[in-house]
């Protein structure tokens, strides 16, 4: 007999990223609308520019909080619930957001502030939950891959929305963006609860493709303890265990940085491009371009690190290649601090580079499913988007008072570039070898 494995009958786990990617998508879309039509809220609501910076962050200061409680939450109930119940509050409230539009002032405010807080403890546990799904559904010399087919949702959620959002606002007005996002979130939630299993609860996956994920790494038993009520119990001493790993805490900080430049594409690159003489229409449309270069990058940096690992390369060197290589390419924002007024096609070509070199280079996700502990993944991915999603807070609040020292955008483009550069010092030297950390249980 043959011992060459058994080729897989059925593909379950490709169909389980396709729905991350969608989910993902939604969430990172929504995250964005804010910054898309602030200054048509600002307008007709009366909220000066002071009211629309701090909902601008509402939602981040949440999202942060709520990392390693959403991690907990994922590791004892499972993915499928806590992500599902996650995808129908966040879209109601999004949906909500859209009747705020009837209110006026100060009212409008407090209306729209406790929404979006309340949006972002909704919206946190979307990546630790995808970390989750593809350390189970996937091997690991595919697992590069698979993170960055739904981390490229980053990028996509422009290329699909972002001409829509421009669009529907000038035609229909910014509420009906909110209606109708709030409506495809609601629509998602009882997709994902039909379709979306663990690898050994799914009703069609052959026992080849689950015998092909196990044999590669692929963690299949992860939520079987939320089945039976065999939960592992995560303690703090748990978290301090993380927090003492220089491998993981050099992969957060790294993290930080590359969230940095993330934020600054989906809150700032629309701004920067109006900054450059474009209307809010035509920024729409313009992001798209560079958003769409950001997809093919990311899912080409998880491809060749896949391949570099199924061709023997270290798991270290496979991932980081893309990680560095990435960055570098990302530090080609700054020569459009020296691009003439006007040539705006210039600008979005060179935005092209470094939104390819972004989508490259973000392999975190992928990293810390091959680091994290088995019992605890949830709680190490919640404590690794605590650390990348503080860019949330501090990328808008440092750009912002940037650009009122200098009048323009140059030293905001410097700032970013820096942290492209920040990324790699801590991968270089900090991370080390990364490997799987084995848990101390007592």
């Amino acid at each position: 007999m043959s011992d060459a494995p058994e080729i897989p009958k059925s593909h379950v786990r490709y169909f389980i990223v396709a729905m991350l990617f969608f989910a993902s998508t939604v969430n990172y879309a929504d995250r964005a609308i804010l910054g898309q039509v602030k200054g048509n809220i600002s307008d007709d609501l009366g909220l000066n520019s002071i009211w629309m910076g701090y909902l601008i962050t509402a939602w981040g200061w949440s999202y942060v909080a709520a990392q390693i409680p959403c991690g907990w939450l994922l590791d004892r109930f499972g993915s499928k619930r806590v992500y599902g119940v996650a995808i129908l509050f966040w879209s109601l409230l999004f949906f909500l957001m859209g009747f705020v539009g009837f209110l006026h002032g100060l009212a409008a405010f407090i209306g729209l502030f406790a929404l979006l807080l309340l949006a972002g403890f909704a919206l946190a546990p979307t990546f630790p939950g995808n970390g989750r799904f593809v350390a189970a559904w996937f091997p690991t010399s595919e697992r590069g891959t698979a993170s960055a087919i739904f981390n490229s949702s980053q990028y996509f959620c422009l290329v699909l929305f972002g001409p829509f959002v421009g669009w529907m606002t000038g035609e229909l007005g910014w509420r009906y963006v909110f209606w109708t996002m709030g409506a495809l979130g609601i629509l998602l939630t009882p997709l994902w609860f039909k379709f979306m299993h663990a690898p050994k609860n799914h009703p069609v996956v052959s026992e080849s493709e689950l015998q092909h994920i196990e044999r590669g790494g692929g963690l299949v038993n992860m939520d079987m303890g939320a089945k039976t009520g065999a939960r592992f119990n995560v303690k703090w001493s748990h978290v301090q265990q993380l927090l003492r790993s220089r491998m993981l805490v050099g992969v957060y900080l790294g993290q930080f940085c590359i969230t940095t430049l993330t934020y600054f594409f989906i809150q700032t690159f629309p701004e920067y491009l109006q900054h450059r003489g474009m209307s809010v229409v035509k920024a729409g449309f313009a992001v798209a371009l560079p958003a769409l270069c950001g997809c093919v990058g990311g899912i080409l940096g998880g491809r060749v690190s896949d391949l570099l690992l199924k061709r023997g390369v270290s798991l270290t060197f496979a991932r980081k290649l893309p990680i560095v290589l990435g960055m570098l390419l990302s530090c080609s924002m700054i020569i459009c601090n020296y691009v003439p007024v006007g040539a705006n096609a210039i600008i979005v070509a060179i935005m092209c580079v470094a939104f390819f070199g972004k989508g490259m280079g973000a392999l975190g996700w992928t990293v810390v499913s091959d680091t994290s502990p088995k019992e605890i993944t949830g709680l190490s991915g919640g404590l690794f988007n605590t650390f990348g999603n503080t860019a949330a807070l501090t990328t808008g609040i440092t750009i912002g008072y940037l650009v009122k020292w200098s009048g323009n955008f140059d030293a905001a483009l410097i700032y970013v570039g820096a942290m492209a550069l920040a990324a790699i010092f801590f991968y270089v030297f900090v991370v080390g070898e990364i490997k799987r950390l084995e848990l101390k249980l007592t």
